[in-house]
Protein backbone atom coordinates (compact mmCIF):
# COMPACT_ATOMS: atom_id res chain seq x y z
CA UNK A 1 0.00 0.00 0.00
CA UNK A 2 1.07 3.36 -0.59
CA UNK A 3 1.99 5.09 2.49
CA UNK A 4 2.72 8.84 2.74
CA UNK A 5 4.72 8.43 5.81
CA UNK A 6 7.49 6.99 4.18
CA UNK A 7 10.57 8.91 4.19
CA UNK A 8 10.56 9.25 0.17
CA UNK A 9 7.15 11.04 0.13
CA UNK A 10 7.92 13.49 3.07
CA UNK A 11 9.55 15.92 0.69
CA UNK A 12 8.32 15.04 -2.35
CA UNK A 13 6.68 17.25 -4.91
CA UNK A 14 3.20 18.42 -4.00
CA UNK A 15 1.98 16.43 -6.95
CA UNK A 16 3.45 13.14 -6.30
CA UNK A 17 2.30 13.36 -2.56
CA UNK A 18 -1.18 14.12 -3.79
CA UNK A 19 -0.94 11.19 -5.74
CA UNK A 20 0.47 8.90 -2.96
CA UNK A 21 -2.32 9.83 -0.32
CA UNK A 22 -4.88 9.20 -3.27
CA UNK A 23 -3.37 6.02 -3.79
CA UNK A 24 -3.34 4.89 -0.33
CA UNK A 25 -7.21 5.93 0.47
CA UNK A 26 -8.15 3.48 -2.57
CA UNK A 27 -6.72 0.75 -1.05
CA UNK A 28 -7.88 1.38 1.88
CA UNK A 29 -11.39 1.34 0.63
CA UNK A 30 -10.34 -1.74 -1.12
CA UNK A 31 -9.16 -3.52 2.27
CA UNK A 32 -12.08 -2.72 3.71
CA UNK A 33 -13.69 -5.91 2.45
CA UNK A 34 -10.51 -8.32 3.18
CA UNK A 35 -11.67 -11.60 4.61
CA UNK A 36 -15.61 -10.90 4.37
CA UNK A 37 -18.40 -13.20 2.95
CA UNK A 38 -20.29 -11.96 0.20
CA UNK A 39 -23.22 -11.72 2.21
CA UNK A 40 -21.42 -9.57 5.17
CA UNK A 41 -20.01 -7.34 2.20
CA UNK A 42 -23.25 -6.97 0.76
CA UNK A 43 -24.97 -6.15 4.36
CA UNK A 44 -27.42 -3.55 4.44
CA UNK A 45 -26.98 -1.76 7.71
CA UNK A 46 -28.36 1.49 7.05
CA UNK A 47 -30.63 3.14 5.01
CA UNK A 48 -29.56 3.82 1.37
CA UNK A 49 -27.77 2.04 -0.73
CA UNK A 50 -24.56 1.81 0.92
CA UNK A 51 -23.00 -1.29 1.64
CA UNK A 52 -19.56 -1.94 1.85
CA UNK A 53 -19.25 -3.64 -1.62
CA UNK A 54 -21.20 -0.94 -2.85
CA UNK A 55 -18.92 1.24 -1.28
CA UNK A 56 -15.99 0.13 -3.74
CA UNK A 57 -18.55 -0.50 -6.54
CA UNK A 58 -19.05 3.78 -5.85
CA UNK A 59 -15.00 3.73 -5.86
CA UNK A 60 -15.44 2.51 -9.78
CA UNK A 61 -17.76 5.23 -10.25
CA UNK A 62 -16.02 8.15 -8.82
CA UNK A 63 -12.67 7.33 -10.95
CA UNK A 64 -14.61 7.10 -14.20
CA UNK A 65 -16.42 10.35 -13.56
CA UNK A 66 -13.51 12.74 -13.01
CA UNK A 67 -10.57 10.50 -15.07
CA UNK A 68 -13.23 9.36 -17.99
CA UNK A 69 -15.21 12.00 -18.22
CA UNK A 70 -13.60 14.98 -17.23
CA UNK A 71 -10.56 14.73 -19.06
CA UNK A 72 -13.22 13.96 -22.58
CA UNK A 73 -16.08 15.98 -21.97
CA UNK A 74 -17.88 12.77 -23.14
CA UNK A 75 -21.03 11.82 -21.18
CA UNK A 76 -22.22 9.68 -18.83
CA UNK A 77 -24.60 8.31 -21.07
CA UNK A 78 -21.74 7.70 -23.91
CA UNK A 79 -18.87 5.95 -21.90
CA UNK A 80 -21.41 3.47 -19.58
CA UNK A 81 -21.47 5.47 -16.75
CA UNK A 82 -24.08 5.28 -13.88
CA UNK A 83 -26.26 8.48 -14.24
CA UNK A 84 -25.65 9.80 -10.33
CA UNK A 85 -23.77 8.75 -7.55
CA UNK A 86 -26.98 6.87 -6.21
CA UNK A 87 -27.12 4.75 -8.86
CA UNK A 88 -23.57 4.19 -8.35
CA UNK A 89 -23.80 1.93 -5.26
CA UNK A 90 -26.40 -0.41 -6.96
CA UNK A 91 -24.99 -3.88 -7.13
CA UNK A 92 -26.30 -6.23 -9.74
CA UNK A 93 -26.75 -10.13 -8.90
CA UNK A 94 -23.67 -11.10 -10.74
CA UNK A 95 -21.61 -8.61 -8.38
CA UNK A 96 -18.98 -10.24 -6.25
CA UNK A 97 -15.91 -8.99 -3.81
CA UNK A 98 -13.85 -10.09 -6.56
CA UNK A 99 -15.31 -8.73 -9.71
CA UNK A 100 -16.24 -5.35 -8.31
CA UNK A 101 -12.33 -4.84 -6.39
CA UNK A 102 -11.22 -6.13 -10.24
CA UNK A 103 -13.15 -3.37 -11.85
CA UNK A 104 -11.99 -0.66 -9.53
CA UNK A 105 -8.23 -1.82 -9.93
CA UNK A 106 -8.85 -1.41 -13.60
CA UNK A 107 -10.31 2.04 -13.34
CA UNK A 108 -7.66 2.65 -10.93
CA UNK A 109 -4.83 1.72 -13.47
CA UNK A 110 -6.49 4.10 -16.11
CA UNK A 111 -6.55 6.52 -14.06
CA UNK A 112 -2.91 6.14 -13.45
CA UNK A 113 -2.51 5.92 -17.37
CA UNK A 114 -4.92 9.42 -17.85
CA UNK A 115 -2.46 11.51 -15.10
CA UNK A 116 0.86 10.23 -16.99
CA UNK A 117 2.30 13.94 -17.65
CA UNK A 118 -0.03 16.14 -16.10
CA UNK A 119 0.29 18.29 -12.83
CA UNK A 120 -1.78 19.45 -10.29
CA UNK A 121 -1.99 22.71 -13.08
CA UNK A 122 -3.35 20.58 -16.30
CA UNK A 123 -6.96 21.71 -16.55
CA UNK A 124 -9.79 19.20 -17.56
CA UNK A 125 -12.43 20.38 -19.78
CA UNK A 126 -15.48 18.28 -19.35
CA UNK A 127 -17.21 18.35 -16.06
CA UNK A 128 -20.48 19.58 -15.31
CA UNK A 129 -19.03 22.08 -13.24
CA UNK A 130 -16.89 23.40 -16.48
CA UNK A 131 -13.08 23.31 -16.76
CA UNK A 132 -10.85 22.39 -13.76
CA UNK A 133 -7.80 21.86 -12.84
CA UNK A 134 -6.46 18.59 -11.79
CA UNK A 135 -5.48 19.84 -8.46
CA UNK A 136 -9.34 20.56 -7.28
CA UNK A 137 -10.48 17.23 -8.75
CA UNK A 138 -7.30 15.13 -6.69
CA UNK A 139 -8.31 17.39 -3.57
CA UNK A 140 -12.07 16.50 -4.10
CA UNK A 141 -11.31 12.68 -4.74
CA UNK A 142 -9.32 12.22 -1.76
CA UNK A 143 -12.08 14.00 0.51
CA UNK A 144 -14.55 11.74 -1.69
CA UNK A 145 -12.53 8.44 -0.34
CA UNK A 146 -11.32 9.58 2.93
CA UNK A 147 -15.44 10.15 3.42
CA UNK A 148 -15.94 6.52 1.93
CA UNK A 149 -12.71 5.25 3.91
CA UNK A 150 -14.79 6.44 7.20
CA UNK A 151 -17.89 4.61 6.21
CA UNK A 152 -16.42 1.60 5.26
CA UNK A 153 -14.87 1.80 8.66
CA UNK A 154 -18.03 2.51 10.51
CA UNK A 155 -19.93 -0.21 8.52
CA UNK A 156 -17.02 -3.12 8.73
CA UNK A 157 -17.13 -2.58 12.46
CA UNK A 158 -20.70 -3.59 12.65
CA UNK A 159 -20.58 -6.52 10.41
CA UNK A 160 -17.89 -8.41 12.18
CA UNK A 161 -19.35 -7.53 15.56
CA UNK A 162 -22.55 -8.95 14.06
CA UNK A 163 -20.40 -11.78 14.51
CA UNK A 164 -19.25 -11.98 17.49
CA UNK A 165 -22.48 -11.90 19.03
CA UNK A 166 -23.87 -14.60 16.47
CA UNK A 167 -21.05 -16.96 17.89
Amino acid sequence: MANPNSPEHLFAEHDEQVKVFIDQHRQMLIGCLDGLTEEEARRQLVPSRTTLLGLVKHGTFVEQVWFREAPTGNSRETLGIAPNPDESFKLDVEDTISSVIAEYREEIAHTHQVLEGTTGETVFPGNKRGPLPLRWIQLHMLRELAQHCGHADILREQVLAARNTSS
